[in-house]
C-alpha cells in the first residue's frame, strides 16, 4: 500500500494533476476555438459555387435591384441619391413583404448606400442600421457568396440599383434554400471539417503542453530528493573512509526518511561497536601488560629476593654468638622476608581474574584462596549474589583487590573479612582487616592514593565509600551503590 506521504503516493499524485490541468487547459483551448468558429459566421466568397440558397439570393437581389431602379427613376426629382434610395427603399419594403409569403421570403433583404452601409432592413431587422453584413462593401457592388453560420447554410447576394446608367445604392439579400428537404451542403461539409481540425489541434497541444510540464515537474520534484540521497552518499563514503562521527539530518517521514535514520542508527552501533572494541583492546592489553609485568617480577625480583633470603639465613646461622653482625643480619633476613610478602601481594594484585568466565562472586573466593594459600593469612568470606553490570563487577573486583592489597602490605593483617550483600536496595561491599590500621585523618602517600582510586571507581557507579580505621584496631571499608549501578554505560 502506498503511505500517505510517501514517494510514490507523492509523485503519483502530482503526475496525474498535472497531466489532468495540461489536458484541462489544451481541451478548454480547443473547444473555445470550435466553439467560436461554430457559432461565427464565415463569408465564403466563392462564385463559382453551385448552391441553391446563393442561386435564390442572386435571383431576389437582382429583380429587387431592378424594381427599385425603376421606381427610383420615377421619383427621382430633385432628391440626392442617399435620399433617393432611402424613399425609394421604404416603398420596396413595402411591396417586397406584401409580395411573398411566409416560407418564400429571404432571411434578409435590405437597401444600402453607396458606401456599403445599411440604409433600411426588412423586419425583424438582422442587421441594424449603419452596419455592413458580410460580403456587403463598396467595392463590390455586385457579387454573391455563402454564410456559414449555425443551423442552414445562407445564401448572399449584392446587386446595384441604376437610375439612368448611374448607381444610387446597394440591394443585399440572404436566403436559404428554398426546398427544405435540399441534402446538406457546404455547411455540414465546413463544420465537420472544422470539429475534426479542432480535435487534431486538441491532440497536438496537449502534446505539445504535457511534454515541457511534465519535464518541469519531474525536475521539480526530484530536486529535493537528489539532493537527500546525495548526501546520503556523501555520509555513507566519509562512514566507509573512517568517519564513525559522520551523521545526516532526518528531514520529512518518507522512504529516504527512513533510510536516513537507518544509517544513523547504523552509525551509531558502529561507532558504539567500534568505542566497546578499543576498550576491550586497552584492557586486553592492559591485562597483557599486568601479565608480563607479574611474570616478571616473579621470574627476577621474586627469585633473586628468594636466593638474597637463603644467603642471609645461611650466614646468620653460621655466625657466633655474640657476633655483631648477628643482630644486623636478622634485620637483614626480616626486611627480605617482608619485602617478599609485599611482592607476592603486588603479584595477586597484577595478576588478571577471569571475571567474565567465572562470575563476580567465584572471581573473589578464588582471588581470597589465593591470597590465604601464598601470604599464609586468613580471608573469610561471606559473598551473596547479586545482579550487577559487567562495568560494576569489575569495579568490584578492582576495590576489593586495592583493599586486600592495602591490608596485607600496610596493615600487615593476619584475618580479613570480605562480606557481599544487598540491602534495602543498595549493593554494600565490606573489607575488614586485623591490622596495624591508620589515622585516616593523616592518610597520605600510598594509603592516601589507594583510597582515592576506590572512591573514584565507587563515585562512577553512583555510589560512595566509607574508610574507618584506628592505630592497632584494624580498618574498615565499606562502599555502597545502586543494585542497578552501570548499567546505563
Amino acid at each position: 500500500m502506498l503511505s500517505r506521504r510517501g514517494l510514490r503516493f507523492r509523485l503519483a499524485v502530482s503526475y496525474v494533476l498535472i497531466s489532468g490541468v495540461a489536458v484541462l487547459l489544451a481541451e478548454t483551448l480547443a473547444g473555445g476555438l470550435i466553439v467560436t468558429l461554430a457559432s461565427k459566421e464565415i463569408v465564403l466568397e466563392q462564385p463559382g459555387l453551385s448552391s441553391m440558397a446563393q442561386q435564390r439570393a442572386e435571383a431576389i437581389a437582382g429583380a429587387d435591384a431592378t424594381a427599385m431602379g425603376l421606381m427610383a427613376a420615377a421619383e427621382k426629382g430633385d432628391l440626392s441619391d442617399r435620399e433617393l434610395m432611402n424613399k425609394v427603399a421604404g416603398l420596396w419594403l413595402r411591396q417586397a413583404s406584401l409580395s411573398h409569403d411566409l416560407d418564400e421570403s429571404p432571411t434578409l433583404r435590405a437597401a444600402a448606400g453607396q458606401d456599403g452601409r445599411l440604409l433600411l432592413a426588412s423586419q425583424p431587422p438582422s442587421y441594424s442600421t449603419g452596419s455592413a453584413p458580410p460580403g456587403l462593401t463598396n467595392k463590390t457592388p455586385s457579387t454573391s457568396g455563402m454564410i456559414v453560420a449555425p443551423g442552414e447554410p445562407v445564401g448572399w447576394a449584392v446587386r446595384p440599383v441604376l437610375v439612368n446608367g448611374a448607381t444610387i445604392g446597394l440591394v443585399y439579400v440572404q436566403a436559404r434554400a428554398k426546398n427544405p428537404n435540399t441534402p446538406p451542403d457546404s455547411r455540414a461539409g465546413v463544420s465537420w471539417s472544422l470539429t475534426t481540425s479542432g480535435w487534431v489541434v486538441s491532440g497536438i497541444l496537449t502534446f505539445a503542453l504535457l511534454v515541457p510540464l511534465c519535464v518541469m515537474s519531474g525536475l521539480l520534484s526530484t530536486r529535493r530528493l537528489i539532493f537527500r540521497i546525495q548526501r546520503l552518499a556523501e555520509r555513507v563514503a566519509a562512514m566507509a573512509e573512517g568517519d564513525l562521527k559522520s551523521r545526516v539530518p532526518v528531514s520529512g517521514s518518507d522512504e529516504v526518511a527512513g533510510l536516513e535514520r537507518g544509517f544513523n542508527a547504523m552509525a551509531e552501533r558502529v561507532d558504539a561497536a567500534g568505542h566497546a572494541e578499543r576498550i576491550v583492546a586497552a584492557e586486553k592489553a592492559q591485562r597483557a601488560e599486568r601479565t608480563r609485568i607479574a611474570r616478571e617480577l616473579h621470574d627476577s625480583v621474586s627469585q633473586n629476593l628468594f636466593s638474597l633470603g637463603l644467603v642471609v639465613s645461611s650466614m646468620r646461622r653460621s655466625l657466633p654468638e655474640g657476633s655483631r653482625l648477628l643482630e644486623q643480619a636478622e634485620t637483614l633476613e626480616q626486611t627480605i622476608e617482608h619485602t617478599m610478602r609485599e611482592m607476592r601481594t603486588m603479584l595477586l594484585q597484577l595478576r588478571p581474574v577471569a571475571l567474565e568466565e567465572m562470575g563476580l562472586v567465584a572471581a573473589l573466593r578464588e582471588l581470597c584462596e589465593a591470597y590465604e594459600m601464598r601470604l599464609g593469612i586468613s580471608v573469610r568470606t561471606d559473598l551473596r549474589e547479586v545482579a550487577l553490570s559487567p562495568d560494576a563487577e569489575h569495579v568490584v573486583l578492582r576495590v576489593v583487590q586495592e583493599a586486600l592489597g592495602n591490608a596485607t602490605r600496610h596493615g600487615d593483617a593476619q584475618v580479613i573479612e570480605l562480606s557481599l550483600t544487598r540491602v534495602d536496595g543498595l549493593i554494600e561491599l565490606e573489607i575488614h582487616d586485623n591490622g596495624r590500621g591508620f589515622d585516616t585523618k593523616k592518610a597520605n602517600g600510598r594509603h592516601g592514593m589507594g583510597l582515592t582510586v576506590m572512591s573514584e571507581r565507587i563515585a562512577e557507579l553512583g555510589g560512595t565509600v566509607s574508610v574507618t580505621s584506628a592505630q592497632e584496631r584494624g580498618t574498615t571499608v565499606r562502599a555502597r551503590m545502586p543494585a542497578d549501578a552501570g548499567s546505563a554505560k
